[in-house]
């Protein structure tokens, strides 16, 4: 946003949309998966940029992301000693983490914790990642990969995690659970770059229209008012040279 201040300040939402499945970082609009296991198909989601001004503006699009089954041979499973519900709720983070140390991009499959403790979201001390990497050439990471590079940085991803969860943390890999009968079926999401400066273009062009739009009516209602306050405070009206109608005609009824 052009604007100054909290004015130019977006905040990003996911509207109506498949939240179960996706969420979205309201800072920066990056869209990331939270479980799409069994699932496939094309999901809409609605965005929605709101700024922070007084009286607060948004725009909306639709963004199309397609999940298509893949193999299930590279997929990798973290445990986390940590309670579903605050993994799920710093998924973002800990996405981020894993790209940064791994360096490849990083898919998040699913999160789960024991099928007998699923009702009991914040009972287990234990929550299951599974996720995917792909390289710079969108081309998956064989998962003996994954698992080594996730051994030789297990410090300091356990450092970084630390620091989002404020408690210690483990991050072990765990073997993914086979079912050749239905492969999972993971997000091959890549939001392109252009995609992206396209998606932020198009809301910041259209608060940037509806605030001109404002400015421009907000102008012409004090242009208004100054007309006619200037109307009352002056009652007769000047001509092109300058003289006061008015008063000669009261000076001429006078004499």
């Amino acid at each position: 946003d052009q604007d100054s201040g909290d004015n130019g300040l977006l905040l990003y939402s996911l509207v109506n949309s498949q939240t179960n499945e996706f969420d979205i970082d309201e800072n920066t609009g990056q869209i990331f998966t939270v479980s799409v296991a069994g699932k496939a198909g094309t999901f809409h989601l609605e965005v929605q940029a709101t700024d922070q001004g007084t009286t607060r503006l948004t725009a909306r699009t639709t963004v199309n992301v397609t999940v298509d089954s893949s193999s299930s041979n590279n997929i990798v499973v973290v445990a986390l000693n940590q309670k579903i519900n605050a993994v799920e709720r710093n998924i973002a983070e800990v996405k981020r983490v894993l790209e940064d140390k791994l360096a490849w991009s990083v898919y998040i499959i699913d999160v789960y914790s024991n099928e007998l403790e699923r009702k009991a979201r914040s009972s287990t001390d234990v929550t299951y990642v599974k996720i995917i990497a792909f390289d710079e050439a969108n081309k998956e990471v064989p998962a003996e990969d994954v698992k080594r590079k996730l051994t030789e940085q297990k410090s300091n991803i356990e450092i970084e995690l630390e620091k989002i969860f404020s408690t210690p943390v483990t991050a072990a890999i765990e073997e993914a659970p086979a079912d050749p009968a239905s492969p999972e079926l993971i997000a091959t999401i890549v939001l392109s770059v252009l995609l992206a400066c396209t998606l932020v273009a198009f809301l910041v062009y259209v608060l940037f229209a509806i605030k001109r739009k404002r400015k421009y009516e907000q102008q012409y209602l004090v242009k208004k008012q100054a007309d006619i306050m200037h109307g009352i405070d002056n009652p007769g009206a000047t001509d092109k040279n300058g003289s006061l109608k008015s008063l000669e005609k009261l000076d001429h009824s006078n004499n």
